[in-house]
């Protein structure tokens, strides 16, 4: 087998994907959350009149236009390696995910695409009423779009609906059970409230650090710095809630990826512990140096003490995952779920003290938390998709059975360029986006690239009482 700096093709290509769709699924994070975010002050604006409303929609929606478009681009770059790297899979499974990706396009992307430009430019000439229907459409779009990819995502952890034809294609038979698959509401709960609260926290961190560069008398900071704080208290415990529920679905459907993702290579028949920290070594079949805690995995998953537990020395071990990832990618999320929680219980006890926007260590740690969605929900993913492994479509189609019949050395050198190309095109995009967030949202915060009308007139009439309520 011919290899690329010791990597086989088949390694290579999982590299090349899991790497553009972690850099891809950032940026779907952001616009899912951005675009309800813009919705609510859009909605606000029309119902207060409050220039606070419209100077902030229009502070976030440069920011939400870059992203939507780096989002789009790097998902289409993405989709074309079903076809190069992946052709056994995209032909066999074709038929149940083909369709499936068809109708995202046609119900959720042309929902987005079509009232975008009106959501971005068209408030003064289409009207208040309008552009509020296109930014809700927007919202609804994103939400919908997120909705059919993670169906797609949950028939190959949990397939059904389907029958294999003669030539081994999955052929459907049911397209209400394949599109509600069991582990499907649980998905789409976690990744939509994951989304939400990336979201929250990147405005949390944004204004945190005007906050702490001296902006504390801007209305607009303190408003959306207040917004994100409620919002982070009240969904990340519900995120916590969700991620249980679906952590238990998992074991229900998916026991080898828990197994790996609490480092139990053996099974333990009164009670499992909860091993906090250790390093998994798989080749001897246990967790080195691990500190743990007794029975408490049994009490999490099990809801008992004493329960039983299997380990992955039930599991044959050409079918267990790589444990040592899914085990420490766990590990990141769930610690930074719980330090998202704690900044909720922070934030809920200095708005009852009156400190809120002037705490200097709890506004250090908001920008410290700012990027620790994009992590998470990074963290998340890596849990789901390699702790699927060595399984395509779970159970059913193996990893090493669905990749394309190439050499190492040019799917290496595709991995090379992508990174590059990547780093360099997307890196940018990034630098752009943080210097827009650079800048406080000011009286006048310009709609694109109008320069005149209503809005410029209402912001340069604001600007000469700003800050006196």
């Amino acid at each position: 087998m011919d290899t690329f700096l010791g990597l086989d093709a088949i390694t290579l290509a999982r590299i090349q994907f899991g790497f553009t769709v972690a850099f891809h699924f950032i940026f779907p994070a952001f616009s899912i959350g951005l675009a309800s975010y813009l919705a609510v002050l859009n909605a606000m604006w029309l119902i207060k009149r409050d220039e606070i409303w419209l100077r902030l929609f229009n502070y976030w929606i440069k920011i939400f236009a870059i992203t939507f478009a780096m989002g789009v681009v790097s998902g289409i770059v993405m989709s074309y390696q079903f076809g190069t790297n992946w052709s056994v899979f995209s032909d066999r499974a074709g038929p149940v995910i083909g369709p499936l990706m068809a109708y995202e396009v046609l119900t959720a992307f042309f929902l987005e695409a079509g009232f975008l430009g009106i959501m971005l430019f068209g408030r003064e000439k289409v009207g208040d009423g309008l552009h509020m229907m296109a930014t809700a459409f927007v919202a609804v779009g994103t939400a919908i779009s997120a909705t059919w990819i993670i169906s797609v995502n949950s028939w190959m952890h949990t397939p059904q609906g389907h029958v294999i034809g003669e030539n081994g294609q999955f052929l459907p038979e049911d397209w209400l059970a394949i599109i509600f698959t069991p582990s499907f509401p649980y998905r789409l709960a976690h990744a939509l409230t994951g989304a939400y609260l990336t979201t929250a926290l990147v405005v949390g961190g944004v204004a945190a650090w005007h906050l702490l560069t001296g902006r504390n008398d801007n209305r607009a900071v303190r408003r959306m710095f207040s917004m994100a704080m409620w919002m982070a208290a009240l969904v990340a415990p519900l995120q916590i809630f969700i991620g249980d529920m679906h952590g238990l679905n998992t074991l229900e459907h998916q026991p080898a990826k828990v197994m790996a993702m609490e480092g139990h290579f053996e099974s333990h028949p009164e009670g499992a512990p909860l091993i906090l920290f250790g390093l998994p070594d798989q080749a001897a079949g246990l967790v080195r140096y691990s500190v743990e805690i007794p029975k408490l995995s049994s009490l999490i998953l099990k809801h008992d003490l004493n329960a039983p537990l299997d380990g992955l020395d039930t599991i044959a071990p050409e079918d267990q995952p790589p444990v040592a990832v899914v085990f420490w990618s766990f590990r990141v999320m769930v610690a930074l779920g719980f330090a998202m929680l704690g900044l909720g219980l922070w934030s809920l006890w200095l708005r009852w003290r009156g400190r809120l926007y002037t705490a200097p260590w709890f506004l250090r740690a908001a920008v410290l938390m700012g990027p620790s969605g994009f992590v998470a929900v990074t963290a998340g993913w890596i849990t789901t998709e390699v702790g699927r492994q060595p399984w395509t479509i779970y159970g059913l189609m193996r990893t090493a059975d669905s990749a394309s019949p190439l050499d190492a050395p040019a799917v290496g050198a595709s991995l090379i360029v992508f990174i590059c190309v990547y780093f360099a095109v997307f890196g940018a995009g990034v630098m752009y986006l943080l210097r827009l967030m650079g800048h406080a949202p000011e009286p006048g915060e310009p709609e694109g690239p109008d320069t005149e009308g209503p809005i410029r007139t209402a912001g340069r009439q604001a600007a000469a009482q700003e800050d006196k309520v």
